[in-house]
């Protein structure tokens, strides 16, 4: 059964917490709502949400995705027992421009899944409007933030079946080379970077987390060339040496 405060308390809470707020800067206010629409943004606290939605906000979640003030309020399936979130803002940057302030900032989870933990980050820009009795996001877009996938170690004798010269046209070559137990990869005769393994046959180069080679295999499993994949988009590259 849930309990109220006993009148006294509310009253007192009311003064405490009014003054705070009332004295608040526009800056201030506006980086305070925003951690809490990312707090109920996690928890799945659709009031919240709403109250600081303008009704006709243009947003754009991490997946690219439009969303309208309903489609983000609307009550969601619970999700699985032992699973918690949690967002934490930090680069937090705002611009204020009279009666509209906009705002850059990342996103920083905590995601547990039982006795394991997530920590993905998500970087966002939004336009807040005064509406006069509140300020409200019009307009929003997140991006989410790569991270570099753990690396696999591969034996010596599996980096040298990467090892070779590889042709997408007649002026793009990629040239693979191994020293010790790193790969290094060259384009177009440019200076090499290393190359890591995701798993077998799934190679990437550090801090280009969104792009793979994946590598092919003919009948006898002898690499055969390589699709340099971005945003679920390639391009063959063909061994010919």
């Amino acid at each position: 059964m849930q309990r109220a405060l006993p009148y006294a308390m509310m009253l007192f809470a009311t003064l405490v917490a009014g003054p705070v707020f009332a004295n608040e800067d526009v800056a201030s206010r506006i980086r305070r709502q925003s951690q809490e629409f990312s707090d109920a943004s996690a928890s799945g606290d659709t009031a919240t949400l709403a109250r600081y939605l303008d009704d006709h906000v243009i947003f754009i979640n991490e997946g690219g995705e439009f969303a309208t003030k309903k489609d983000i309020t609307k009550p969601g399936a619970a999700g699985p027992k032992g699973v918690t979130n949690r967002l934490v803002q930090t680069d937090f940057n705002i611009e204020i421009h009279g009666k509209v302030a906009v705002t850059s900032f990342t996103d920083n989870a905590t995601v547990h899944v039982g006795e394991q933990t997530m920590t993905p980050r998500f970087r966002s820009t939004e336009v807040w409007l005064d509406e006069g009795d509140a300020w409200r996001v019009i307009s929003s877009q997140t991006v989410a933030l790569s991270d570099d996938p753990p690396a696999k170690s591969l034996r010596p004798d599996e980096l040298d079946e990467y090892v070779g010269s590889y042709r997408a046209s007649p002026d793009f070559t990629v040239t693979i080379t191994r020293q010790g137990d790193q790969l290094l990869s060259a384009t177009n005769g440019a200076a090499p970077t290393p190359l890591l393994a995701e798993v077998r046959d799934v190679l990437f180069t550090p801090g280009q987390a969104r792009a793979r080679r994946v590598f092919e295999r003919d009948s006898h499993g002898k690499v055969i060339g390589f699709s340099s994949r971005r945003e679920g988009h390639g391009i063959q590259f063909k061994k010919v040496g």
